[in-house]
């Protein structure tokens, strides 16, 4: 079967989904499936750059880029020049809003999409939806996502696709709302499992990855764990690493605040990500709640089967809240860090699911 992959940006390490659709591409070709990514508004190119060869643990992808300059018009002569070329059974489109528009609002491309020629099927995966489907959410949000929707409803009605996933819900409830059937298809993480658990550490490590969102209660957080660390066996120690962004000064000034151990690794090597994630216990996410599941930060958190805590800012959802057995949300004066079971989560179970759907269609 080919498959080809449509993202926003392929550079490694600059775009999430971009990472995420590298691995997912390296583990079909390891099941004997012909995978390739084209990435149509790639920031990091500077020309068309065509069959290109990146690594992904040990397997080579071939990726075509678009540099985000080219006018559409030649947007659309390469793709399509690259779909006559590989001739491919299915297209998934990683469908971000922000991939495609810096404003979130890719106008152009039901139309362009619907344009294409070939005997492919199309699969949309939906990473992310439009805004203000929040209650928080501002005036300004609100309108920007009923364009929004009508963007992704035109796509849907445009190219038809045989088959939808989204990696949450609450997402799924929403197109739903919409008329839009969607399968649930998680996520994997950006950093693949290489490393092994050494030996006992003399800390319980909590462990913050990526990006830290703001407005997330931290210092509330900082002083419930300080309040009980009578029921850790052990002292405490965070570990922050990869790139953090402007709210890492705060949270470290919170720690040591309150006299609290800690380590700023910045940016490393993959295999250096996995060891300190094997070696923690809880991971940290700010992404709110209800938005966990759609995070990277979270997928490579259960990937290396560590308990994450959401600390995050407010976020609720219009309509359609659930519980996530696989999260422990935190609530100021409500600290109550309980064992939880982490699913096993790993790449080959998510390609086999993802071969198993479009294989019936």
């Amino acid at each position: 079967m080919r498959i080809l992959f449509i993202c926003g940006s392929a550079e490694p390490g600059k775009d999430g989904v971009g990472d995420y659709t590298r691995r997912m591409c390296g583990g079909l070709i390891r099941n004997n499936q012909d995978a390739q990514i084209i990435s149509l508004c790639d920031h990091e190119a500077t020309s068309f750059t065509k069959s290109s060869n990146q690594m992904v643990e040990q397997t080579t992808v071939i990726v075509h880029r678009i540099p985000v300059s080219a006018s559409n018009n030649q947007r659309f002569i390469w793709l399509q020049e690259v779909v006559n070329n590989f001739q491919p059974d299915w297209i998934s489109l990683q469908f971000v809003p922000y991939s495609f528009n810096p404003k979130g609002l890719p106008f152009w491309l039901p139309t362009f999409f619907k344009k294409i020629k070939g005997n492919h099927k199309w699969h949309i995966m939906f990473h992310e939806l439009w805004l203000g489907i929040d209650k928080e959410s501002s005036f300004k949000h609100k309108c920007i996502g009923k364009l929004q929707q009508r963007i992704v409803k035109k796509l849907v009605h445009q190219i038809q696709p045989r088959f939808n996933t989204t990696q949450n819900k609450l997402y799924q409830f929403f197109l739903q709302s919409h008329k839009i059937d969607a399968d649930l298809l998680p996520i994997c993480g950006n950093i693949p499992l290489t490393a092994e658990k050494k030996e006992q550490s003399d800390f319980i490590q909590f462990v913050l990855f990526g990006t830290i969102h703001p407005g997330a209660p931290f210092n509330d957080f900082v002083e419930d764990l300080k309040a009980n660390l009578t029921k850790f066996k052990k002292p405490i120690k965070f570990v922050f690493i990869g790139k953090n962004g402007a709210e890492l000064t705060t949270f470290t000034t919170i720690l040591d605040k309150y006299k609290i151990s800690h380590e700023v690794l910045g940016i490393q090597p993959e295999n250096v990500i996995s060891q300190v994630l094997v070696n923690s216990d809880f991971g940290i996410s700010t992404t709110p709640y209800f938005q966990t599941e759609k995070s990277g930060v979270y997928a490579a958190y259960r990937e290396h089967q560590i308990r994450t805590i959401c600390v995050s800012r407010d976020w609720t959802p219009t309509k359609g809240q659930y519980v996530i057995p696989q999260i422990i949300k935190y609530e100021k004066n409500k600290l109550n860090i309980i064992p939880v079971e982490v699913q096993i989560l790993d790449l080959h179970r998510l390609v086999t699911q993802f071969i198993n759907s479009i294989s019936k269609i």
